[in-house]
């Protein structure tokens, strides 16, 4: 199955400590590149990140981030440090002794006092499991979708296998046509510029000459290479590379087919297939 290496998923998931959303973002590139971006309380996870992104993707420029909403959960884990409350309106009455009434400590200034309210500190572990498992969860999400595209993907290259295949057959229609017009041109020819020469050797020239002109072997070729993209669409490893190399092929032989083409019609099949396999070397290079 193809997978297309442009596609973009986003989980979210609330938990008792706040709320996580993960957004993954992947385009098409030559090899894997990831840029992971953590809360920094939650940058010891960027290793076990990087590793869960690496065995499920192969290929592809993927942008990956955790956005934490813990502002709820901070509150319900607010803590009161009543032993330094109790000191410090102690003090606060001392002072107000010394230099007179009104100078009291306000509640403001108590619960503004550095050390009076507590967090408790969350179970890391116990968070970056939950982190772990959502970012899995947007893995799956990423895949099928990129799954999703690629398959489009595949309609639109079987589209353009099968125009290339009916192009090889007009050609190969031409082949005896061609053959025949061009031996009886170069038979014409050859009388011509030589009434007194062997027979034999005109017969080899004849042979020379039209070999070079002989489309057959770029025509099976393409053949073979169509065949070959049939058997790469049904693998379910990436195969994105394998069919930028066949498109190459493909190219070649094409551009061979018309360099020695002696027909209208068989440059004009050529061309053709040059445009039809542009076409798709363009969408093969968003192909994992």
């Amino acid at each position: 199955m193809l997978r297309s290496m442009t596609a973009f998923a986003r989980q979210e998931q609330t938990s008792p400590w706040g709320t996580m959303i993960w957004e993954l973002r992947s385009v098409n590139h030559r090899y894997l590149e990831t840029a992971v971006r953590l809360p920094e309380a939650l940058r010891g996870l960027e290793s076990p990140v990087r590793e869960r992104l690496a065995t499920v993707l192969s290929r592809g420029k993927v942008e990956c981030a955790l956005k934490l909403q813990t502002a709820g959960a901070n509150l319900t884990a607010m803590t009161l440090n009543r032993p330094l409350v109790e000191r410090l309106l102690e003090i606060a009455g001392e002072v107000e002794h010394l230099i007179g009434p009104g100078t009291g400590l306000r509640l403001g200034d108590v619960l503004r006092w550095p050390g009076v309210i507590g967090e408790a500190e969350p179970d890391l572990d116990q968070i970056k499991q939950t982190v772990l498992g959502s970012l899995d969860a947007a893995l799956a999400e990423l895949v099928a979708t990129r799954e999703r595209e690629g398959q489009r993907t595949a309609e639109l290259l079987q589209q353009r296998c099968e125009a290339i295949r009916a192009q090889v057959q007009r050609a190969r229609a031409r082949r005896p046509e061609v053959q025949a017009r061009w031996r009886d041109k170069l038979l014409t020819r050859l009388t011509d510029i030589a009434a007194d020469a062997d027979s034999g050797r005109l017969e080899q020239e004849l042979a020379l000459i039209a070999q070079r002109l002989d489309v057959e072997e770029e025509l099976d070729r393409l053949d073979a290479h169509l065949d070959e993209l049939q058997d790469v669409f049904a693998r379910s490893e990436p195969v994105g590379r394998r069919l930028d190399f066949l498109m190459q092929e493909l190219n070649r032989e094409a551009n061979t087919l018309s360099s020695k083409s002696a027909d209208t019609e068989t440059t004009r099949a050529a061309v053709e297939l040059k445009v039809l396999i542009e076409q798709m070397r363009e969408q093969v290079q968003n192909i994992e």
